[in-house]
């Protein structure tokens, strides 16, 4: 069977854009769409992120044969205990949460009679809002799905091929070992992004002004990162804290590592450690999952 009507709920960077790509590169399937701000919904409708923009998640999901939620991943259990009784009995249930474990068990919990197949599309901006989507967003980006033990494999096809239709190349894994993978890829770095941009704007001995007027690229791409959604990564945070800490412990252990190589003068060790870390920038690129042109493609004005 294949998936002929979706529901998005939730309708901002993520879930506006896979509204505006289902639109563009599987156009044969019909969008819903709802989110709990009516400002949303409102610029929702006038961006077009879906077909139908319904001012209940009861309506949006009643005929759908994917709902994908779209929310922070602690609002997930809530947002999930609306639908019940709306849905129908084959349908899927998904999302696009950075950590899965926790929405798994949330999302089992909420909806025990049906199919629930967490997935995570490796994308993404710092900008948020129904303003931020854009249909080519998933394009050649990775989609982890992470389907519990016995879920059903024409489910497993059927959503796999989904997003496989907005151009993602997907990945299966278990719930726990993507949150400790993720932990390393995502969480950790946007936590040390969060960390210098604070520290540099709390200098006593630099203005504030001074940190901003002489950022240079790498501060600049640290900002970025630290620019994305605040109540999101809260939620990634609270939610993922066991691969988190974990990673977060072993972080802490090479950056003493790496102090002490400064403070005795191991220029040796140093060196070896940045052209481990170029090989992986450079192996990054040729995976196509970035940018070599210069200053990353951004066009400075």
């Amino acid at each position: 069977m294949n998936i002929n009507s979706i529901a998005i709920i939730g309708l901002g960077l993520l879930g506006g854009s896979v509204g505006l790509a289902v639109q563009k590169r599987s156009p044969q399937i019909a969008t819903f769409g709802y989110d709990t701000d009516p400002v949303v919904r409102d610029k929702a409708r006038e961006r077009s992120l879906v077909q139908t923009v319904c001012d209940s998640a009861h309506d949006a999901v009643r005929d759908a044969d994917l709902v994908i939620l779209c929310v922070p991943v602690g609002a997930m259990a809530l947002a999930a205990k609306q639908l019940g009784g709306a849905l129908k009995p084959d349908a899927i249930i998904s999302d696009v949460g950075s950590s899965k474990a926790s929405v798994l068990a949330d999302l089992a919990a909420a909806l025990p009679n049906h199919t629930i197949i967490p997935a995570h599309p490796v994308a993404g901006t710092e900008q948020s809002g129904p303003e931020a989507g854009f249909a080519t967003l998933f394009a050649n980006r990775w989609c982890i799905l992470t389907p519990p033990e016995g879920t059903d494999d024409t489910a497993l096809r059927r959503l796999t091929g989904f997003w496989e239709g907005l151009g993602a190349r997907i990945e299966i894994m278990d719930a726990e070992h993507h949150d400790l993978v993720l932990a390393v890829t995502s969480h950790i770095p946007h936590l040390i992004a969060f960390t210098i941009v604070g520290t540099a704007s709390d200098l006593e001995e630099v203005t504030r002004g001074e940190v901003i007027k002489y950022s240079a690229g790498g501060f600049r791409d640290f900002t970025r990162i630290a620019a994305s959604d605040p109540v999101m990564w809260r939620d990634v945070f609270l939610n993922n804290k066991t691969a988190v800490l974990e990673m977060l412990g072993r972080f802490s252990e090479d950056l003493t590592a790496l102090q002490r190589a400064i403070r005795s003068g191991d220029g040796e060790t140093l060196e070896e450690l940045f052209s481990r870390t170029r090989t992986i920038r450079r192996k990054i690129i040729e995976e196509g999952q970035d940018d070599d042109r210069p200053d990353f493609g951004r066009e400075d004005h």
